[in-house]
């Protein structure tokens, strides 16, 4: 099937052809003609199988123009860079259509958001907080909503947004269309899919969990963090195919780490992003990137969703994640658009057991590659990374003490007195020999 034997207006199909497009890819295609009949949609598909174009076609050829600029449609995302990132394929796809598009993301200032939402726009994507920002205020105004799509919705829950996604679904019209897509399915999303949305159909492109056929995969048992360092140094020196590679840590802290291992070797060919770094050093790190001005990128999970970049050559997982559906994200980042991509991991003993996991999950036995008989084994360990011992504790008692009383003595006779009620006139008499009265003042 081509894109004109589907039912879209000819402006879209004239971005297709523009962005030289003509098949639509499995999800595409799948969810193309139930979006289209009004059903509510859970599309699940890889990473890199054409998700974004799967939810906005359909949406923008029922796209109905209007005078009143109140948004028909609300994307959200979990991350400011797919923000800009599904904002440049809206963009894209509108290219001959009069559709107003707005952006919106937390990290920045809150009034120039508003300001432009404020001036009038048909569809809008932003991350969570952001929008309940944007609605508490009321310049983002709800009515007119006809189509609400949650891109990555288990990465929301992963990371955090189910109150906000809640606070959403509570003020958006109750008469809507709900399109959800992801690359997995977790029981949490299942549960909260179940408490708000019915009827759900449900199009599956891919079994989740299945690795892609185009991504080449493999790992090394290897010993610790500086070890990884001096192979990562080994590998990029020695593969110049090596061009553009996604290197994944699971922590900030880590991250930098490796950045700052490698900076003094690779210089400004490496950049590093994760949640902690500025806004305007995160986009700029992706543009050199995807521009190649950037050979290497080290990033967290967090950003992995929202990294959308062509051409990537290698996927390096420095650790293996802890969730399996995170390794499956990760890779996807290469392989895209039917292109051939490498994933290799770094395996320490205490992350087999994730790696047993992540076969589990996706049916497949990941080759081990033997380590290059030139790389340089550290042995210096981490302080995380050394074994931790543990030593029982000796209960000691205390010698008996010989002729030693208790712990308390008599007390002296001045401390023994105790406080009696004094009479006065009695201690006159004894004083006096007699009673005495104090005399009448005249």
């Amino acid at each position: 099937m081509t894109f004109s034997e589907l039912n879209l207006n000819r402006q879209l199909l004239n971005a297709l052809e523009d962005l030289g497009l003509d098949t639509p890819t499995a999800i595409q295609e799948k969810v193309f003609s139930m979006v289209m009949s009004g059903k509510d949609v859970c599309g699940i598909a890889q990473t890199g199988t054409g998700k974004t174009f799967a939810y906005l076609l359909p949406c923008l050829r029922q796209f109905q123009f209007s005078k009143i600029k109140n948004p028909q449609i609300l994307i959200i995302v979990p991350t400011r860079e797919l923000v800009v990132q599904v904002l440049e394929e809206v963009r894209k796809l509108t290219k001959y259509m009069s559709v107003i598009s707005v952006g919106v993301y937390g990290g920045v200032n809150l009034r120039p958001q508003a300001a432009e939402v404020a001036i009038g726009a048909d569809l809008i994507v932003g991350t969570p907080g952001r929008i309940v920002d944007l609605l508490a205020t009321g310049v983002l105004k709800p009515k007119s909503i006809k189509k609400l799509v949650i891109d990555e919705f288990d990465e929301m829950l992963n990371l955090g947004f189910r109150t906000q996604l809640k606070s959403i679904f509570d003020r958006l019209p109750e008469r809507r269309q709900n399109l959800l897509f992801s690359a997995t399915l977790n029981e949490e999303v299942e549960v909260l899919i179940e408490a708000y949305f019915n009827d759900l159909v449900r199009i599956e492109a891919t079994p989740v969990g299945t690795p892609l056929e185009n991504i080449s995969q493999s790992y090394y048992d290897i010993l610790n963090f500086n070890t990884k360092v001096n192979l990562l140094k080994l590998l990029f020196n020695e593969n110049p195919a090596m061009n553009k590679v996604l290197v994944f840590v699971s922590t900030k802290h880590l991250a930098d780490m490796v950045f700052d291992q490698l900076e003094m070797a690779f210089g400004e060919t490496i950049k590093v992003i994760h949640s902690n770094k500025a806004q305007n050093h995160r986009f700029a790190a992706v543009d050199d990137f995807e521009s190649g001005k950037c050979r290497i990128l080290v990033a967290t999970d967090v950003i992995a969703r929202g990294l959308d970049v062509a051409e990537v050559s290698h996927v390096i997982n420095f650790d293996v994640p802890s969730i399996s559906e995170s390794y499956v994200h990760r890779i996807g980042r290469t392989g895209r658009v039917g292109r051939k991509g490498i994933a290799i991991s770094f395996v320490i003993e205490r992350e087999k057991e994730y790696l047993k996991e992540i076969e589990k999950l996706m049916n497949y036995s990941i080759p081990r590659v033997e380590l290059p008989d030139n790389l340089e084994i550290n042995n210096n360990m981490l302080l995380d990374e050394m074994p931790k011992e543990y030593t029982k504790a000796i209960e000691v008692k205390a010698p008996k003490r010989e002729g030693v009383g208790p712990a308390f003595h008599e007390k002296s006779e001045k401390n023994s007195k105790v406080n009696v009620r004094r009479s006065h006139s009695a201690e006159m008499k004894i004083k006096y020999g007699r009673s005495y009265k104090k005399p009448e003042s005249k």
